[in-house]
This record gives C-alpha cells, structure tokens and sequence, in this order.
C-alpha cells in the first residue's frame, strides 16, 4: 500500500520550507477520504515549525478524513517520525497500519507500523470513562 505514496512523499519533500535545518522532509498518506502530502514548515520562531507528517494528517482532518491506513516519510536519510508525529498518528490510524520511511532517492531504510513506533500511545480509549 505505501509503493504508490512514496513519489507523493518525495514530491512533497522538494516543496519543505527548512532555511534553518535544510532537513526536508515530504509525507504523504492513504486515508479513508484519499491521499494527502504535507512537508516540514520551519520558522524562525521555532517551537512553532511543523513536521511533515502532521501537516499530511491535517489537511487530511480539514478535508474530513477520519482515518490514515498508510503512512511515507521522505528526508535525505530514511529519518522516521518525531514523537509528536507519533503521537499524531496513533490519534487517527490503526496500530497495524504501516509506515515507511525512505531516504532521497525513494530507497526504503525502514518499514514498521504505527503501533511499533509508539507502543502504549495515549489514544482516544485512555478517556473512555
């Protein structure tokens, strides 16, 4: 399911906004509502930067999508998810659902699952009363 992400990922990557890191990162995903793409936005401010995954996830929940059933990131080494992105993802996808994790030229460097990214992730079932 991520083979058909990855040129959505890498593309997305070209578009990244990072003068201060000149770590570009593309994302791209499969949700119930279709494909996003986001890229990493830095600012000079940086606690207010944003990842690529998340700005993926976003514009998936803006357009209604509920759920993510697969996940690609692109940076120039296969890097994987920050915590944060982690977390996002544990919110709207499936422990099964898979990630991968490319380098620059499309190469797979890693292939995992968002439950093995963050295992025991705070959900939405942690609230249930």
């Amino acid at each position: 399911m991520t083979d058909s992400l990855i040129p959505l990922a890498l593309a997305a990557r070209l578009r990244a906004y990072a003068p201060y890191s000149n770590y570009f990162v593309g994302a791209a995903i499969a949700t119930d509502a279709g494909v996003f793409s986001g890229c990493n936005v830095e600012n000079a401010s940086y606690g207010l930067c944003n990842c690529a995954e998340r700005t993926a996830v976003f514009s998936a929940i803006a357009a209604g999508a509920r759920t993510v059933m697969a996940v690609v990131v692109a940076t120039r080494n296969g890097g994987s998810p920050c915590g944060a992105c982690r977390q996002v993802l544990a919110e709207f996808a499936d422990p099964s659902c898979p990630v991968a994790c490319v380098d620059e030229t499309g190469t797979l460097v890693l292939e995992t699952t968002v439950g093995a990214l963050l295992p025991h992730a705070f959900t939405p079932r942690n609230l249930a009363h």
